[in-house]
């Protein structure tokens, strides 16, 4: 055995000499596994649960005609054990490529040097944590092995999906690693010392604090990771092992079971198919159609070119679900042409980042998913609950682009309106307009679940991409499909890890010691929400909005239930405060990509941003104080 090892690797020196310095064909799979492998079952995992869930949506009013049978049980049993695997490969994925929500604001002020020492230290520390789940997920496994557990539908043995979480997190510290063995290239031994002192220093507290409040290491550990740039999901997930570890509160196996449960939730899956929709929808012609569109409409008024990024943005928000997309979408299509044509490069950029917020408010919106899965409210309900908020927040926009435009002397290409020119653009638009009525007409006329619905608008956009306008190639739309694999599974593992976080906070009573030191503030409706709103602007201008979401909203809930605020409604100031954020430095998320976009200073666009921060902030007061804005369209509904 030794000797035909021994052979074989001779015989790759020999290759990879002959070949001067070329990677040998082993070297070449070895190295296509490493970058290709958690791409592959991403991919094939979106295509493959999107097929199934739209065969869900057909059975129920085609495929019974054709007497196939009910294949509803199956398909959607088999698309949320598909979602959890690649969830986890997602994640993975995402740590090798160093893509997370973090704040980086504290950390980003050091050294070069220390910065990299602190970032080996948080890995050290995630390491740790994946073994934890590796062990305890392997012990679920073993546990379910011998009781011959199946699941409901097919009869799955179910050591097959649960299998995900400790393969998964065995993948995650693979990744890890490997990018500390990047980090540690031409490293000095001190700036190595310095790591693992950083990691000690954090971690040996817990062998003295057995003794103390849980509350208090809880939210310790939680501030300290968050300080020195760890991704919050992971901050959240090791805050709470490191309170378990001191004071026993609950049983470690709590982590790894949870690690499955809490995703294994079919409205959770609405996230991935939102999100690949507007990737897919977002980067072909089907956005310059409705740019094209808006033109048309306002393109002749004063600040045309501001008032069609509003609009744009406001139809592509019917699409895409989310802030930043809008954004990129958008912006790199529009800023250039407003500087182009005089518009003040600050001011451009502002306003695309401003509209760009309006992506979170009108539905599909990933946050309000978020919000009514961690709140077990209807996801339907706070999605027609954001219609009126985000009309109302487009409209603001609208009049105060306008203003600033007029007083700048900003003219539009075009000097007066053509119905003509608008209809035929509106009818070449057709296909992306259908999107919303889709959307939102099949889960308000009773034919679809959220989750549904965005699993057609995910096939839809594929289905017009790639055979329609045929703007969209193989190679896109598998890039599309792992770029949302990863963006999806950062959302996921947010949720994964507040979810075990909040364990935590419902044992030590957290949230009802919250709820009851604000009501001794005031008992007044009114200033509880004044308070909460500053609250939530103070919070976005550091966290980003979605894991402000799966973090606050347990702890929040009960103060609103107990002042007697509709849960749906708190909803929609929740995600509107921090949809604000998106425009706040110095997270401010959609600056920074519109800023990217043309390369505009960050300061400049901070500089112009003001006015539409003001516009944001009273259409807030007006939804906070007006609860008939969004509750309106719901009270029809119900």
């Amino acid at each position: 055995m030794n000797t035909e090892e021994s052979i074989t690797t001779e015989e790759i020196d020999i290759t990879y000499n002959q070949n001067k310095g070329k990677p040998s064909r082993f070297k070449k799979v070895i190295q296509l596994i490493d970058h290709h492998f958690e791409e592959v079952f991403i991919v094939l995992g979106f295509l493959t649960f999107i097929l199934f869930i739209n065969a869900q949506v057909l059975n129920r009013y085609l495929l019974p005609f054709l007497e196939i049978g009910n294949i509803t049980t199956w398909t959607e049993e088999v698309s949320r054990y598909i979602f959890i695997w690649i969830s986890y490969l997602g994640a993975s994925l995402a740590i090798k490529r160093r893509e997370s929500i973090q704040v980086n604001f504290f950390i980003g002020r050091l050294s070069e040097d220390l910065r990299k020492s602190i970032n080996i230290a948080n890995s050290i520390f995630i390491i740790y944590f994946s073994y934890i789940l590796i062990e305890n997920g392997y012990a679920t496994l073993l546990m379910q092995w011998a009781n011959n557990q199946t699941s409901p539908a097919l009869g799955i043995p179910m050591v097959i999906p649960y299998a995900a979480v400790p393969l998964g997190f065995a993948l995650i510290m693979i990744r890890v690693v490997q990018n500390i063995v990047i980090d540690l290239k031409g490293a000095r031994i001190k700036d190595i010392a310095m790591s693992i002192g950083i990691a000690s220093i954090l971690g040996f507290p817990l062998l003295w604090l057995s003794s103390a409040n849980v509350a208090l290491i809880l939210f310790g550990y939680f501030a300290l990771f968050i300080i020195i740039g760890m991704p919050i999901a992971f901050a959240l997930g090791i805050s709470t092992l490191a309170a378990v570890l001191a004071t026993n509160v609950i049983p470690m196996n709590f982590f790894s079971q949870t690690a499955f449960t809490s995703i294994d939730n079919f409205p959770v899956m609405a996230i991935p198919f939102f999100v690949v929709a507007g990737l897919i929808m977002g980067g072909g012609s089907l956005i310059k159609r409705l740019l094209k569109l808006s033109d048309h409409l306002l393109g002749f008024l004063p600040g045309g070119l501001a008032l069609v990024a509003i609009v744009t943005s406001m139809f592509f928000s019917a699409i895409s679900g989310s802030g930043p997309a809008t954004v990129a979408a958008i912006g790199t299509l529009l800023i250039p042409a407003m500087i182009k044509q005089g518009y003040h490069p600050g001011f451009a950029t502002a306003v695309i980042a401003a509209a760009g917020s309006i992506g979170v408010i009108i539905p599909p919106s990933n946050p309000f998913v978020i919000y009514g899965v961690m709140s077990q409210q209807s996801i339907s309900q706070l999605f027609i609950a954001g219609i009126l908020p985000g009309v109302l927040t487009g409209l603001v926009l609208l009049l105060f682009a306008f203003v600033i435009s007029k007083k700048n002397n900003w003219q539009g290409e075009t000097t007066s309106f053509s119905l003509k020119g608008a209809t035929l653009a509106a009818w070449d638009a057709k296909l992306a307009l259908l999107v919303p009525v889709l959307i939102l007409g099949g889960i308000y006329g009773g034919i679809m679940t959220p989750t549904e619905a965005a699993a057609i608008a995910a096939a839809y956009g594929l289905i017009i991409g790639m055979f329609v306008y045929k703007d969209l190639s193989i190679k896109q739309l598998y890039h599309c499909l792992v770029k949302a694999g990863m963006t999806s599974s950062v959302i996921i593992l947010l949720i994964v890890m507040a979810t075990i976080f909040g364990r935590l906070i419902t044992v030590e009573r957290i949230a009802e010691t919250v709820a009851s030191f604000v009501l001794s503030i005031s008992e007044n409706k009114f200033v509880i929400l004044l308070l909460l709103n500053v609250f939530l602007l103070l919070i976005g201008l550091v966290l980003e909005a979605l894991a402000a979401i799966v973090i606050l909203t347990p702890i929040l809930l009960p103060i609103i239930l107990m002042i007697g605020v509709d849960p749906v409604h708190f909803g929609i100031i929740m995600v509107f405060n921090l949809a604000i954020g998106f425009i706040t430095p110095p997270v401010g998320v959609n600056l920074f990509v519109a800023a990217g976009v043309t390369k505009t200073p960050i300061e400049t666009v901070i500089s112009r941003i003001g006015p539409f921060l003001l516009a944001m902030i009273v259409v807030l007061m007006l939804i906070t104080y007006i609860p008939e804005i969004s509750l309106w369209l719901v009270g029809l509904m119900r």
